[in-house]
């Protein structure tokens, strides 16, 4: 019996099944505005090389017989497909496949049948393989282009920053929409390829791909602190007073950023039991501050202890201050490093890779917002403590 004639004879009406099978499949919803030559693409390729395989003797060269599966992958992600979707489409290959070829190959011996079933299995799972390779590889060049195009944008802004704070907003804010997008993308097709780390090739392409998420959410960052400080230089920050409890809130804050803490070791302590429940103030700035201080704290820290402590003074004001071990502080740079863009740095290291210097910036700003004064005592290589004192009733 010759499989790979019956093969042959039968291409044009498999091809024809398999594109109404994918047009009616729900989960392959990409297919839905394509074309039937877009859905085909170079699928009788792969069945012209079934045709080849089958008519051999021996079972060698399959690699070599599924070439065009490479530019199908390519075509798929021009045309938005998903990994899960490109999986279904073989997936119903195979099963058009073997339900045209089922009453021929039951008339074949035993030997014949396993021999058939094998190659066909093997040439699709080839096909399967060379098609993600050359998608991830084109969802790699798209990732690797917005990589550079974000790596321009925060170079410009940085070279912006001094020059043109009005122009400098606008532009942050032209930018912000689009970065978001762009990292939701990027997140979504790197949760794809964890899932898929199975396949030939695709782990090592995460760090790729985790590198253009990163300095992603870091120009995103540097954008809404930037927004943040121009708002506030332009008066545009209008307190919302409200009974806030600063205890659960503080709690809330070290709960967010223990992953970050985790990943250093460090220890955070919270001794925030002596501030009344409830104080009078803007909730969402005085968790800005919070979060600004402890991250900072986590930042500059290698190992040790963060401490966050609340008390009471006179005079109807309380105070927090957030303590590390950290780098510290030298004297000659204390005095400016409430200034925007000012970044602090030890002597054997650079600056910190996601550091903007805008978050002590906007910390100095936002405590004087609510009516607050900050302080620093620190020491090189002991660590800093940023203490805040604040009203217990903020007033409009």
């Amino acid at each position: 019996m010759d499989f790979s004639q019956v093969l042959a004879e039968k291409t044009d009406s498999i091809i024809d099944k398999w594109i109404a099978a994918v047009r009616k499949d729900r989960r392959i919803e990409s297919a839905d505005d394509l074309s039937y030559t877009g859905i085909k693409d170079h699928i009788p390729d792969v069945l012209k090389a079934m045709v080849t395989v089958l008519s051999k003797s021996h079972d060698n060269d399959i690699k070599s017989m599924v070439t065009a599966s490479f530019q199908h992958g390519a075509i798929r992600a021009e045309q938005g497909f998903d990994p899960a979707e490109i999986a279904r489409e073989y997936h119903l290959l195979r099963t058009v496949i073997f339900d045209a070829l089922q009453s021929d190959l039951l008339v074949g011996t035993p030997v014949q049948i396993i021999r058939s079933m094998r190659l066909i299995d093997a040439i699709i799972d080839e096909a399967i393989a060379r098609c993600f390779k050359s998608y991830v590889e084109e969802r790699l060049r798209d990732l690797q282009q917005l990589h550079s195009s974000l790596t321009l944008h925060n170079e410009e802004l940085t070279r912006l920053m001094s020059a043109n704070q009005e122009y400098l907003s606008q532009l942050a804010h032209e930018l912000k929409h689009p970065l978001t997008s762009i990292i939701g993308y990027s997140d979504l097709f790197l949760r794809q390829e964890r899932r898929k780390t199975r396949l030939k090739g695709t782990s090592v392409n995460l760090e790729h791909i985790e590198r253009v998420l990163r300095n992603g959410r870091q120009l995103l960052h540097l954008i809404n602190d930037v927004l943040e400080l121009s708002r506030y230089d332009a008066g545009q920050i209008k307190l919302q007073l409200a009974p806030t409890d600063v205890r659960e809130l503080i709690n809330n804050v070290c709960e967010m950023l223990e992953p970050l803490a985790g990943g250093k070791n460090l220890k955070i302590v919270v001794d925030c039991d002596r501030v009344p429940k409830e104080l009078l103030t803007d909730a969402f700035q005085f968790q800005q501050i919070v979060t600004n201080l402890i991250s900072n704290a986590i930042r500059y820290t290698e190992a040790g202890t963060v401490i966050i402590m609340c008390q009471v003074l006179e005079n109807q004001r309380w105070a927090i201050a957030v303590s590390d071990t950290g780098i510290g502080i030298a004297p000659e740079n204390q005095a400016q490093i409430f200034e925007p863009y000012f970044r602090v740095s030890a002597s054997d290291r650079p600056y910190l890779p996601d550091s903007t210097g805008l978050g002590l910036a906007i910390v100095s700003r936002l405590v004087k917002l609510l009516q607050g004064q900050i302080n620093l005592v620190s020491e090189v290589g002991v660590g800093s403590t940023f203490t805040v004192i604040l009203p217990l009733k903020v007033k409009m």
